[in-house]
């Protein structure tokens, strides 16, 4: 396994959008374990490819507070979504930037896992949250994009200043 690289907004390989996997295959599976790696030294509760540089559709996330439930989402498509609720959300991708994003409150995912048998989740909560946020992803879309465009503008000159500040101390 290996720690992975994560890209960093306003990065634009993260507008990326993610190719369909079309075979789910040891390459597909070393590519998992090395994005739970990568997930959990961050560390985080979610990880799509796109923020590693590999434009699949292959998501991984872990929301328990033992790191041991990985659930992994290959090709993964929202088949329903119910209600609305606001949640605070951080990304790996935007380091130390927390807001709140309104998104469905409950959704069922239909996806393949690390053998390539379909499955099918129905998910609320931080889950629900976590699954709509990493399919962001693999659209190209990163959840500081749902604020304003002032909060957009505040964030990426932030994230400027610190990316400077990190090369500078080098």
């Amino acid at each position: 396994m290996a720690l992975l690289q994560i890209l960093h907004y306003p990065d634009p390989r993260l507008h990326q959008v993610a190719a369909p996997v079309t075979r789910v295959d040891d390459k597909i599976r070393k590519l998992i374990k090395d994005m739970a790696e990568t997930m959990y030294a961050a560390p985080g509760i979610g990880l799509a490819a796109t923020q590693v540089n590999v434009h699949q559709r292959v998501l991984v996330i872990d929301i328990s507070e033992t790191h041991d439930q990985l659930q992994v989402f290959i090709n993964p498509e929202i088949i329903r979504a119910e209600g609305e609720e606001e949640c605070e959300e951080g990304c790996l991708s935007v380091p130390g930037i927390y807001e709140k994003v309104t998104r469905a409150a409950k959704v069922t995912v239909k996806a393949l896992d690390e053998q390539g048998r379909e499955r099918i989740l129905e998910a609320d909560g931080l889950m629900a949250v976590c699954i709509q946020h990493e399919m962001d992803h693999l659209v190209g879309r990163v959840f500081v994009e749902k604020l304003s465009r002032l909060k957009q503008q505040r964030i990426t000159a932030k994230l400027t200043k610190l990316t400077k500040q990190q090369r500078q101390a080098l």
